[in-house]
């Protein structure tokens, strides 16, 4: 099962060497999501990472970026419906229901379902799928390779997760919580958090 990390919404200092030090430990793809944020940041940010990783992160904004830094691909969601036209190569959207993801995932390389347990990193964003509903998914073949779990993952639910057929998890607040940017001296609990999670999705 495919292991992805999204990015914390704000930029902060330790940033591109958390992020490396996680693809050194095997990260499949990083989601980078930085809503309402100019693009110079994420420029930034991505000339800090080695160039051998950006054909594993996926833009949530800015697209353009895709081609300037030879990303793996593009993120749709509410905010950024629609690729660009002319846009040839990956795409990944969110979808919210049960419903959405059957009528969606043929047309994407794989999609998010969300929120799949109570968000960490998000207030007030409650789970909207029974563990029943889930297993009817998966019977019918809607939760697939091509199906990404995302919302409160954690280590504990992780392999439920992969029990319930997806291709992947993606894990935001359960991660980035383990570090602090403002009293954190390291950041080596986000990594050995990190190979956690990374045993337990293998």
């Amino acid at each position: 099962m495919k292991l992805i990390v999204v990015t914390t919404p704000t930029f902060f200092v330790e940033e591109d060497k958390i992020i490396t030090a996680l693809f050194e430990e095997g990260l499949d793809i990083l989601h980078l999501r930085k809503p309402e944020t100019p693009a110079m940041y994420s420029e930034r940010l991505l000339t800090l990472i080695p160039e051998k990783y950006h054909r594993r992160i996926v833009t949530h904004e800015h697209f353009y970026l895709k081609e300037e830094f030879n990303l793996m691909g593009i993120h749709l969601n509410a905010r950024n419906p629609k690729e660009p036209h002319d846009y040839a190569g990956h795409v990944s959207c969110s979808c919210h229901s049960v419903e959405e993801v059957k009528n969606k995932k043929h047309f994407y390389d794989y999609v998010f379902m969300s929120p799949i347990y109570d968000s960490i990193s998000k207030v007030n964003h409650y789970s909207t799928y029974t563990a029943e509903e889930l297993r009817e998914a998966q019977k019918a073949k809607i939760i697939d390779s091509k199906v990404m779990a995302l919302g409160g993952i954690n280590e504990d639910n992780l392999l439920e997760i992969k029990d319930f057929g997806f291709g992947g998890a993606a894990v935001l607040g359960d991660l980035w919580n383990k570090f602090d940017a403002c009293s954190d001296q390291n950041y080596l609990a986000v990594i050995e958090h990190f190979k956690k999670l990374k045993k337990l999705s293998d």
